[in-house]
């Protein structure tokens, strides 16, 4: 029975705030507590469904396809699009499954706008290092074959991550958060495909807004400090951010 407790006591400790603000938030609004996410999920599935049609693949791709390839002001104007256009080789589910368990949470936890701008910073994070990437030596480590250029890069994975990164690091979920970069790291080497490299980048891209985050609160606790004013119930170096 020790390690069941042993076990029971960490899984709390690690999922413990994390499950508690999301259950107290869907038990109190329920579908009101994410409507970004039913938003996201509902558009992704729209997007799939045109794209899977013979009128609808073209403008879709016209309007959220990014490649390597194209000129850097299309791709960022494709880039927020891109985020909710499913991969054709992969099943859509998937992508929505995705959007509705990782962007609900982050949305209940860390707001919708601070969700919204994570996402897009590991989404663009990603589409950069594609760029760059394809202009090194390919046999490097960051390096890309030329052909991947061509590559069609949509879909909310690397927004996943990136928000499953920093929901972790906001909740203290240490192992958790170092299972999903391990996990990244892992398809890198078996698979050493440009999504999996871009999901370190936008990992990468998280973890330096997890660390500018940190740097700003505690010069806001040195601050306060100095003024005489003690940490405060409005600091947050201690506890997960108070949604906004």
């Amino acid at each position: 029975m020790r390690p069941v407790r042993a076990l029971r006591r960490a899984a709390l400790h690690e999922w413990g705030p994390l499950f508690s603000t999301v259950r107290d938030a869907l038990a109190t609004s329920r579908l009101q507590a994410i409507p970004m996410t039913l938003a996201a999920v509902c558009l992704t599935a729209l997007v799939q469904m045109v794209q899977n049609q013979s009128w609808g693949y073209g403008p879709v791709h016209d309007l959220g396809a990014v490649r390597a390839e194209d000129p850097l002001w299309a791709a960022l104007l494709r880039t927020p699009l891109s985020l909710f256009v499913p991969a054709l080789d992969l099943p859509v589910w998937g992508a929505l499954v995705q959007i509705l368990v990782v962007f609900g949470t982050a949305e209940i936890c860390l707001g919708r706008w601070r969700t919204l701008l994570i996402a897009y910073v590991a989404t663009l994070a990603g589409t950069m290092y594609a760029r760059i990437g394809v202009s090194i030596d390919p046999e490097g480590l960051f390096g890309l074959p030329a052909t991947d250029a061509k590559v069609v890069d949509t879909g909310p994975s690397a927004a996943v991550v990136g928000l499953a990164v920093y929901v972790c690091h906001v909740y203290r979920a240490w192992f958790t958060g170092a299972l999903v970069i391990a996990a990244m790291v892992a398809e890198m080497i078996f698979k050493n495909n440009l999504a999996g490299k871009e999901h370190l980048a936008a990992i990468a891209a998280v973890l330096v807004l997890c660390a500018a985050t940190v740097r700003r609160d505690r010069r806001r606790l040195q601050r306060r400090r100095t003024q005489g004013l003690g940490p405060g119930a409005g600091d947050r170096s201690g506890a997960p951010p108070i949604r906004s």
